[in-house]
């Protein structure tokens, strides 16, 4: 129950600990050191002068490795959690997309199962509820036959069902929706604006009544419009002049390099997460593929690093891991390797209430990744136990 990780360049919050050691006791992180200390009895894990940083924090996933989480298994939970894990996710928060009531309690049961038994991948923290409360505008290849405006009587069937929601993800600007961003923070659940052409009055109206977080930035929302000659500010534009987390698929498809740049300059890394987005051909070939459930999802096809609708007139869902993530905002938005890292560990700790997880220091939970000058992933820990190493 000891580990050892030695010769690697430690990447704190803060700064690089050139040459460290990290100490691994029962799960839990009891030390991080310049130069090699004693340890006795404990595995040791050289890290061959490659990175040692904290394991990856995924806040929006819906699939990977032929698998979506609204399959209607829990196997389908546990097999895309070790998909990730091999991209250096140790947490994740997996994502539902819009759906029938039942279809989505059924999802909710499954997580809970699937909570149980995960052992040989990411963890999990909590669901995430993507919908179904959009605007029909905004729906992207969210499935139109079940957006709707919130329900009282939905929602708190709903929240009453399961203490696995973690955040919920609505349009502000429908009817009723600030009255249910209150009731997420009344529950303890991060309320997040998506999928809406809400302008800025709407949006500082759902800034005040809770909803803290803007649902993968520049996708399915609106920007600058234009109603009787009077320009108005949009989400977008929402995003930036409020204190409001963001967060950004950076697979460098859905936000090409200068938007990368631009976002960053403007929020910086304390108020960005990289999220994947993931669907189900995360890891898998290009070629066609399902977004959603296998039973009545959208086809779709993958190619040039993205799923499209088989007309190719729209994004149908992001590939991509959070290794890609964090080489992206290094090599195309010129970012520092620190405050890419950031993006895929401390800010959305923080985010979500993690406090456990997100940094290399004494008592978090040991979910650790070593990764090469690339960001290759060669090893990923989860709570102090080797869930994934390069062969």
């Amino acid at each position: 129950m000891r580990l050892k990780i030695i010769n690697g360049d430690i990447i704190t919050p803060y700064r690089y600990i050139r040459n460290g050691t990290v100490l691994v006791e029962n799960g839990i992180i009891i030390g991080v050191h310049e130069g090699n200390v004693d340890f006795p009895d404990a595995k040791v894990i050289n890290a061959n002068g490659n990175y040692i940083a904290p394991g990856f924090i995924d806040l929006h996933v819906h699939g990977g490795g032929g698998h979506d989480f609204m399959d209607g298994s829990a196997e389908a939970f546990l097999a895309i959690a070790e998909t990730h894990a091999k991209y250096g996710t140790t947490s994740m928060v997996p994502t539902t997309l819009t759906s029938e009531k039942e279809d989505l309690l059924q999802t909710l049961d499954l997580y809970e199962q699937a909570n149980a038994t995960n052992r040989k991948g990411a963890q999990f923290l909590g669901m995430h509820l993507e919908g179904p409360y959009f605007a029909l505008s905004q729906r992207g290849a969210q499935d139109p036959r079940y957006i709707r405006n919130p329900d009282p009587a939905e929602y708190e069937e709903v929240l009453a069902y399961s203490n696995s929601i973690t955040r919920w993800s609505a349009a502000p600007e429908l009817p009723g929706a600030i009255e249910f961003g209150r009731r997420l923070c009344q529950k303890g659940i991060l309320a997040a604006v998506a999928h809406t052409d809400a302008i800025y009055e709407e949006v500082l109206e759902a800034y005040e009544n809770g909803y803290s977080l803007a649902t993968h930035l520049y996708s399915a929302m609106s920007g600058v419009t234009r109603k009787n000659a009077f320009r108005y500010a949009g989400t977008i534009e929402s995003a930036f002049l409020l204190d409001m987390d963001v967060e950004i698929i950076a697979d460098g498809v859905h936000l090409p390099a200068p938007l990368l740049k631009l976002i960053y300059k403007i929020k910086g890394a304390d108020r960005i997460a990289l999220i994947t987005d993931a669907m189900r051909a995360a890891g898998m070939p290009e070629g066609e593929s399902t977004l959603g459930s296998l039973k009545n999802g959208l086809k779709v096809i993958v190619e040039d690093g993205v799923a499209k609708l088989p007309d190719r007139t729209s994004f149908a869902g992001s590939v991509s891991t959070t290794d890609r993530l964090v080489r992206n905002m290094v090599q195309m938005a010129d970012v520092s390797l620190l405050d890419s890292v950031r993006m895929m560990t401390v800010t959305p700790a923080r985010i979500m209430g993690a406090s456990r997880k997100g940094s290399l220091a004494a008592g978090k939970d040991a979910d650790i990744v070593i990764f090469d000058p690339d960001i290759r992933i060669q090893m990923t820990i989860v709570q102090g136990k080797i869930i994934y190493e390069k062969q």
